[in-house]
């Protein structure tokens, strides 16, 4: 490598750097003004979204299903809701807990062998679900 063609590349990634640094100031003006209700809620939409593909009900769940990432996700969530729900709003902890239910129920009938009731994936936060 030549040295121009050293020094053109350490010049691509300080702009690069440069890219990223603006964008990451951009993204924190950008959340400073989101409220935590909205922050807390729009996360468990995208555990439980991640969550649903993994435990099979998505487009495609003989490629998409994995159990061991589903149980992963769904107790982060139920960790999320049973933190949070004293301090959101009971519209959102209901609609949130409906949510992770309906996921548990899921992942009880996707799963070989069922784990014993109150110990799925979330049952250490959410008390047994059956």
């Amino acid at each position: 490598m030549t040295n121009q063609a050293a020094h053109e590349s350490a010049d691509d990634r300080h702009e690069k750097w440069a890219r990223q640094e603006e964008a990451a100031s951009s993204a924190t003006r950008d959340i400073a003004d989101v409220p935590a209700v909205e922050v807390i809620t729009t996360t468990a939409v995208h555990l439980m979204s991640a969550a649903a593909v993994k435990v099979g009900l998505a487009h495609d769940p003989d490629a998409e299903m994995d159990l061991d990432e589903a149980r992963k996700l769904i107790n982060a969530l139920a960790g999320l809701v049973t933190a949070s729900a004293p301090e959101i709003s009971d519209m959102h902890a209901r609609s949130l807990r409906d949510g992770l239910r309906s996921l548990q129920l899921a992942f009880r009938e996707a799963s070989a062998v069922p784990d014993p009731i109150g110990k799925g994936p979330g049952e250490k936060w959410t008390g047994p679900v059956n």
